[in-house]
């Protein structure tokens, strides 16, 4: 099976399920230790994420865990803080959470991703 014949399956199997499944830009960016918008200290080791201020919405998802695709891998990162910066759909990942889909010097790259 082809890898985009998978990636529809998974895509389809999500939509039935009921999950809302979304797609957007996924950049890196560097904790250092620092407290994000949940309130707690994350560092460049750990596997987080910031979502945009749509799937942020007010702190209501802060440590809810999602799962991201791209190009047949995938991570496992909790939400600790929000990304202004971000578009509708698109993250920021801390560069170990990155690492898991894709080399930092990519830098930019198209994920798709939903809560798990």
């Amino acid at each position: 099976m082809s890898f985009k014949a998978i990636l529809s399956t998974v895509f389809v199997a999500l939509v039935a399920s009921g999950v809302q499944a979304y797609s957007g830009d996924a950049t890196y960016y560097y904790p250092n230790g620092g407290y994000g918008a949940c309130g707690a200290p994350s560092q460049n080791t750990d596997l987080v994420v910031a979502l945009s201020a749509d799937q942020y919405a007010g702190g209501s998802n802060c440590y809810r865990h999602i799962g991201v695709h791209y190009n047949g891998n995938f991570v496992d990162a909790t939400v600790v803080d929000l990304c202004p910066g971000c578009a509708s759909g698109s993250i920021d990942l801390s560069p170990s959470a990155f690492q898991q889909l894709a080399p930092l010097e990519v830098g930019r790259i198209q994920v798709t991703w939903d809560f798990e």
